[in-house]
């Protein structure tokens, strides 16, 4: 009996626990009719995630593009155009990320760059040559949380202000208002308020598994992935912590090319060409 109290407690704390964070972002689903099984997210935390349904198609996310775009939020385009857009995450850098961009400026490609607070403190080199070859710098957030978690504006507003202020000391002017949350966690509330704060929140409709530092896939292992799933208007998410990446990146974007791709700049695309280059001239220098 003693055991079975002690069990059901322990249940009776889980699921408080739980219901706890799901009160965060106030649970309300469903299901969209006739579009693929999407759902339409409204409140509950969730993580990002794709169904490839048929190759040479945009896959289907766990939210619909219709759904996002009511929060200036989106995974990939809706271009017919045989268009694809890179964009890297940076939680901190290992050394790949000069090859990244010494191929990126091989095939005159702009790409988003999103960034975490450790990374502008430790690299501001780095973060100036990405903006002054014409790369955006996106907000990743300062700490890296979980998003989906942070109930109130301020502490949501902080994540995202801190990096903005490292940006502008080190390239003198505001930080185009791109962001992406950590490990595509996210919910209802947080789509607000990060529109409210004027981001565009960017998922992906594209990526692999090329994040595990000391697990990198074999180039064989990340074509297998990358060059099949492509598709027009793909929002492509890859790591410039990834070995692989900064070794296939020259061949992988003249695989694409081969198959009739060209590279848009997302930036310029959601805030317009003057706000997605907003930096001073002397940077060009």
């Amino acid at each position: 009996m003693k055991e079975f109290l002690r069990l059901m407690k322990r249940r009776r704390g889980v699921l408080l626990s739980t219901l706890a964070i799901l009160v965060i972002c106030g649970v309300v689903t469903a299901v969209a009719a006739g579009n693929g099984g999407a759902l339409f997210t409204s409140g509950e935390i969730t993580n990002w995630g794709l169904s490839f349904q048929n190759e040479g198609d945009p896959p289907v996310g766990n939210a619909s593009s219709e759904y996002l775009a009511q929060y200036d939020a989106l995974y990939c385009t809706d271009s017919t155009e045989k268009k694809l857009y890179l964009t890297f995450d940076a939680g901190f850098e290992n050394g790949n990320t000069e090859k990244i961009l010494d191929a990126l400026k091989k095939h005159d490609v702009k790409a988003v760059f999103f960034l975490v607070g450790n990374y502008f403190e430790t690299q501001p080199e780095l973060v100036k040559r990405m903006v002054s070859e014409g790369h955006t710098v996106g907000n990743h957030t300062y700490s890296h949380p979980d998003m989906s978690a942070i109930a109130d504006e301020a502490s949501f507003q902080n994540e995202l202000e801190k990096n903005a202020r490292l940006y502008q000391e080190i390239i003198g002017s505001e930080m185009p208002r791109l962001y992406r949350p950590p490990q595509g966690k996210f919910c209802e509330s947080n789509l607000k308020m990060a529109q409210k704060l004027g981001y565009h929140t960017v998922f992906w409709s594209l990526a692999y598994v090329d994040w595990y530092e000391n697990d990198q896939p074999t180039k064989e292992e990340a074509f297998e992935k990358l060059l099949p799933r492509v598709h027009p208007g793909a929002v492509i998410l890859l790591h410039s912590t990834s070995k692989t990446n900064g070794e296939i990146l020259d061949e992988l974007l003249t695989e694409w090319e081969n198959q009739g791709y060209t590279f848009g700049n997302l930036a310029e695309e959601l805030l317009g060409a003057s706000e997605s280059k907003n930096f001073p001239i002397g940077l060009w220098q």
